[in-house]
């Protein structure tokens, strides 16, 4: 009996419905992986004739989504600043300028009033130097403790996430690919799994009603299908469900830690870093603010450590050149801003200190608001790529009654 089966001339065409099913939901979903990330640029002849990745072709809204949906939840900007320890930024800036103090003092006294500066005794320059040198760490002290209470009104957090997303479509691309590289891998393997299941069914269907149309039929909603059951798997259900002796719950909702440790690495290293807040409140949209604040802070250096050379100084240039003075003082102060944060040791250890807190936050967010995460990649035009798959599976169904069982008599 078994080898009249296996003889008979149907046979082997039989056992490739189930197969071709596997074949079909496995590279179905393949392609809706690689297509919602790749191209990173359209590719093809606009508006229509081509493609973009999901993520990369809505780069600003994703990055807007990211700050709405999941940098506001884990803390306030004042909260994230606390963790970066204000005091010991202070004192790293001041470590870093120390060694060229006499080397700035030089370069403001230089350029205001050269004739002035290199005809003082040596003696006065020293006494110079060293006042700035005292004064100068409570200045910055000041300073700091001032931008750690106005840091929300100096810094546009939205900005310089957006910025830095739509500017690095491969990063924005990472920031979801990394953290859900396991339920990515489980879409394609499940749609082989689903696929074959799905052309068990076929296969008896085939067995007793051999219309041309029963093969693209189930094609079609091979490929529909096997994407959406596995999207479902991934983030339901919501919160864990008893199932007899199983407990079950969303894929990536299960890997709640060991998801928010690679994404608050990648965030924290190469998105919302130290010196990316300073750049940010230097030049960025309200750096008004904090250029005034600085130079708020900085003249007061000129008249503490100048002060013993500030009778000469205003016969030599006048009160407006003493106030010019000032003025390039806070100058400089801005032009050397950013140099302590290039500092990679400085800048590890504070993002250190910023990963440990946000990846708590983030551990600790309910699973509703954490698959916010993930889930914003699969629901932007995730229409599009249901309705490819089932169109590829179609095709796939198509060629498998001509190739394999010779067409549509």
């Amino acid at each position: 009996m078994i080898e009249q089966i296996l003889n008979h001339p149907e046979f082997w065409k039989y056992v490739s419905i189930p197969f071709v099913a596997g074949f079909v939901g496995w590279s179905t979903n393949w392609l809706a992986v690689k297509l919602t990330f790749q191209p990173l640029e359209f590719l093809g002849k606009k508006p229509f004739l081509g493609w973009q990745g999901i993520i990369p072709s809505k780069a600003e809204k994703m990055a807007n989504t990211f700050v709405d949906s999941t940098m506001a939840r884990l803390g306030t900007l004042s909260e994230v600043f606390a963790q970066m320890e204000p005091e010991k930024i202070s004192a790293h800036i001041n470590r870093s300028i120390s060694p060229r103090m006499e080397e700035l003092t030089d370069e403001v006294m230089l350029d205001s009033n050269p004739v002035l500066w290199e005809n003082l005794l040596g003696v006065v320059r020293e006494r110079v130097y060293s006042r700035v040198r005292d004064s100068l760490p409570r200045l910055v002290d000041n300073l700091m403790q001032e931008i750690h209470t106005q840091v929300e009104d100096l810094v546009d957090l939205k900005d310089i996430i957006v910025t830095r997303l739509v500017a690095d479509k491969a990063l924005l691309n990472r920031l979801f690919e990394e953290p859900g590289s396991s339920e990515f891998k489980f879409i394609v393997r499940s749609g082989a799994y689903f696929g074959f299941l799905f052309g068990l069914g076929q296969l008896g269907v085939w067995i007793f009603f051999q219309n041309w149309w029963i093969l693209p039929l189930f094609g079609l909603l091979v490929g529909l299908a096997t994407n959406w059951i596995a999207l479902n798997l991934i983030f339901r259900p919501l919160h864990p469900k008893k199932i007899g002796p199983f407990t079950v719950q969303g894929l990536f909702l299960r890997r709640q830690k060991a998801v928010a440790g690679v994404w608050c690495r990648i965030v924290t290293r190469e998105i919302f870093t130290i010196k990316a807040l300073t750049r940010s409140m230097i030049n960025g949209p309200k750096s008004d603010r904090t250029r005034s604040l600085i130079k708020k802070h900085m003249k007061p250096l000129v008249d503490e450590s100048v002060g013993i050379v500030k009778p000469i100084a205003q016969v030599a240039v006048g009160m407006e050149g003493f106030a010019r003075i000032r003025e390039r003082v806070g100058e400089l102060a801005l032009d050397v801003s950013e140099d302590p944060f290039d500092n990679h040791i400085f800048v590890e250890d504070r993002a250190t200190v910023v990963e440990d807190f946000l990846r708590a936050r983030m551990q600790d967010l309910p699973p509703d608001q954490f698959q916010d995460l993930l889930r914003p990649c699969f629901q932007e035009d995730e229409w599009k790529l249901v309705l490819m798959g089932g169109v590829l599976g179609a095709a796939a169904g198509f060629a498998q009654l001509i190739l394999v069982f010779g067409g549509f008599g």
